[in-house]
């Protein structure tokens, strides 16, 4: 397996030659050989030794930390990558026409992707089959106006994708039962099952193409649809957007296979936000690596397309 979560309370990490162990009261209590390992996820409160770190980054293995309540802590990966000259070109096309360019082929990307799996939906659900007719004539007016409109801003842009964003969710929370009170995208915090494990998922993904962004050789804080925000990975969130659905599916055969269900989750006291407990994580897990496994080669191959074209397209500042 190449990416291991580790979510237990109160366990310590350390090096054991070209194996991590844990240990749990001074005890021994398992291991695990570095040899295929290329992501670590850790959650809540874990010790760990500054060697584990160190032998992690050597191993090019990356290390995301995340809170109990499964919130983004930070990040460990290894030396930036050599490539100097693939950034500079980077920032260049990100205050050039590309930006508006690669925009609206991520955003049409999306809403091409949300109105198929709209039109399944209808299959799924004979009962909304007016609802999906209404919803795929408005997806398909989004991607003709970005198409065919040479006045589209990135500012308009983003005004699309909220609307087909909208009408999407509108039909998609139809589709699960009555019971997990999912009614529409709640982001943080949470506020039923479907929110909780969308926003999880999500996470996860956004890491996953840090990763991959940043073992080509690209600047995961410089994107082009999501301009700088200081502190945030706008590069990642541009490839999110071409892949979300790949994830609304997902959590879709999660709750419709049953493999999870109401009783998985909690709700905090404290902020009204739910979420997954820690033996619904244990199920999760896996299948979240047997669905990643069968995407990570896409996500890959995105990210190794936009780095050839960076380099390979003639542009200029004033584009």
């Amino acid at each position: 397996m190449s990416t291991v979560f580790i979510d237990r309370k109160d366990i310590e990490i350390r090096v054991d030659g070209n194996s991590l162990s844990f240990y749990a009261k001074g005890q021994k209590d398992g291991s695990l050989p570095l040899a295929p390992l290329k992501r670590l996820v850790i959650i809540g409160n874990v010790k760990i030794e500054s060697s584990v770190l160190y032998k992690l980054v050597n191993n090019g293995i990356s290390v995301v930390f995340l809170t109990g309540k499964l919130r983004y802590g930070c990040t460990l990966s290894g030396p930036i990558h050599n490539n100097g000259m693939l950034r500079v070109k980077q920032y260049e096309k990100a205050l050039s026409y590309f930006s508006l360019q690669l925009s609206k082929e991520l955003i049409k990307k999306k809403i091409a992707s949300q109105r198929d799996f709209i039109f399944e939906i209808k299959n799924l659900k004979p009962a909304l089959a007016m609802q999906v007719e209404n919803a795929l004539e408005i997806l398909n007016k989004a991607l003709s106006t970005i198409e065919n409109t040479s006045t589209v801003s990135i500012d308009s842009l983003r005004g699309i994708e909220g609307s087909a964003s909208s009408v999407y969710f509108a039909i998609y929370s139809k589709i699960f039962p009555d019971s997990l009170n999912f009614l529409k995208r709640v982001k943080r915090p949470p506020k039923d099952p479907v929110n909780a494990m969308l926003s999880f998922c999500y996470t996860l993904l956004h890491y996953e193409l840090v990763r991959e962004i940043q073992l080509i050789g690209l600047d995961p804080t410089i994107g082009f649809y999501h301009q700088f925000e200081y502190g945030r990975e706008s590069l990642a969130c541009d490839l999110v957007e071409i892949f979300r659905v790949s994830v609304d599916r997902l959590v879709y055969e999660l709750f419709r296979e049953k493999h999870l269900s109401r009783k998985d989750f909690m709700q905090d006291e404290e902020s009204g936000g739910v979420y997954l407990k820690k033996a619904g994580r244990k199920k999760f897990y896996p299948l979240y690596e047997q669905w990643a496994q069968e995407h990570r080669s896409s996500w890959r191959e995105e990210v190794q397309t936009l780095a050839r074209r960076i380099l390979e397209e003639k542009n200029s500042l004033s584009d």
